[in-house]
């Protein structure tokens, strides 16, 4: 009896299959044609007022019909928005940016390398529908651009944004002033991109800009700063080397060479400072290295960083700077490494004329998400130290049982007895030879670290 029974749920379960694949064959054919028709419509989509699609997402709830609400996502999706985007007014703007640089493949999108702190800042414009066309057609620019691991936060760029002004566009993109009265009426840049920013890149502030503004060209200087632990240096000799650096020098024995696409290696550093921060760790301090100038050149800070570490250790005079400078008797640079990349951070970029705003409401959420950063990494640091101070027994016991075994240390060649890396005229003779056959990227070298 019980086998006949189990036979007759089994049997009941495949007549359900069945009905249940039957259903499903249906259902891949409706969608098909759904797919096919939605495929064939052209829609616009005309934005109103302050609406967004931020906002207008926030006030989607879902109903009983989710699937008409898919479909009509599905059917916005595939409409082509822009062609009423571009008809819309634009404006030229600047934008303050600030990056967490350590999981970025540095600033530019240039490369094939991803992610870039770039590339995510124009997925959220475009999924703002702040945008239409490419970089070109908005006239996008970067004060500079940053290497994988650097951070910044006062980053800058320039491009055509939509506007909800009319008087602040000009055939559709500024042309005049606005007063900042008038901009309470603008779309909250900050708020509507810090929304669907990653949590390592933030908007801090946006400025309307003249139509023929470059983020690039337009900036008078840049500032910088590397943060280092003091543990031995000798922190006066540092500045007294720093100091050696302020004026306008040839630079190129303090960067990474690019004579296919640089060929003045000048550059004029306006202030050099190294001041104690507000960090301590055990009986070590948290120090940093301010330097500000018109423009640098690749690697630049790293490499000037890396000899002032030297001078610090004792390992190199202070007049090595003087000696580096000097093109005509160092035309070579000598092989050295450059200081890591992660300490580095672009300060603040200076133009005339920008006025930074941000909401109240931006203000606080920004205010909020960084505080929340900070208390994040501090815990994380607090982890560290915990897993430092369990480990300190074993590594007491280790440290007993090698005290007589002493590891010698490698000795110091100094920069100017070591090998040295061909001159700025032998790698031109090389490329004019047709040694330089490969194509070579080109670099923003108005601040490339």
């Amino acid at each position: 009896m019980d086998e006949n029974l189990n036979t007759e749920v089994a049997d009941s379960l495949q007549i359900h299959m069945k009905s249940l694949q039957k259903r499903i064959l249906e259902l891949e054919t409706e969608n098909a044609e759904l797919s096919a028709r939605l495929s064939k419509c052209v829609c616009k989509k005309i934005i109103e007022g302050n609406k967004t699609p931020i906002e207008d997402t926030e006030r989607q709830k879902f109903d009983e019909n989710g699937a008409k609400n898919r479909s009509k996502k599905m059917a916005d999706k595939s409409c082509n928005n822009t062609m009423a985007l571009h008809h819309l007014p634009k404006r030229c703007i600047a934008l303050k940016v600030m990056y967490f640089g350590q999981r970025f493949y540095g600033f530019a999108s240039e490369g094939q390398m991803d992610p870039t702190v770039e590339s995510e800042i124009f997925k959220a414009l475009q999924k703002t529908r702040l945008i239409s066309g490419d970089k070109k057609e908005l006239q996008y620019s970067r004060c500079g651009r940053t290497d994988k691991g650097v951070s910044s936060v006062g980053q800058v760029i320039s491009l055509f944004l939509r506007t909800n002004l009319k008087e602040a566009a000009i055939d559709g993109y500024s042309g005049e002033e606005v007063s900042e009265e008038s901009c309470g009426a603008e779309i909250d840049y900050v708020k509507l991109l810090n929304r669907v920013l990653p949590k390592d890149i933030r908007i801090m502030g946006w400025s309307p800009a003249p139509i023929d503004f470059s983020a690039r060209f337009s900036c008078l200087s840049r500032e910088y700063k590397y943060f280092f632990w003091r543990e031995n240096l000798d922190i006066a000799v540092m500045r007294t080397a720093g100091n050696k650096f302020i004026g306008e020098h040839d630079f190129r024995n303090f960067c990474k060479m690019d004579a296919a696409n640089v060929h003045n290696y000048r550059r004029c550093i306006t202030s050099f400072e190294i001041f104690r921060c507000n960090e301590r760790f055990e009986d070590d301090e948290l120090w940093a290295v301010k330097i500000k100038g018109s423009a640098f050149l690749w690697h630049q800070i790293r490499c000037m960083v890396a000899v002032l570490f030297l001078i610090g250790q004792g390992l190199e005079s202070p007049n090595v700077i003087d000696e580096l400078l000097d093109v005509e008797t160092t035309p070579r640079k000598p092989q050295y490494i450059m200081a890591p990349e992660i300490p580095l951070v672009l300060h603040s970029c200076e133009f005339e004329g920008l006025k930074f705003m941000c909401s109240s409401d931006a203000k606080q959420a920004l205010h909020t998400h960084l505080e929340k950063e900070c208390r994040s990494y501090k815990l994380q640091a607090a982890i560290f130290n915990e897993a430092l101070l369990s480990s300190s027994c074993a590594l007491y016991a280790n440290n007993q049982l090698n005290s007589r075994k002493t590891k010698k240390e490698s000795a110091h060649i100094p920069l100017k007895s070591r090998p040295t890396e061909p001159s700025y005229e032998e790698r031109r003779a090389k490329l004019n030879a047709g040694g330089g056959n490969k194509k070579t990227p080109v670099f923003d070298t108005s601040m490339t670290m």
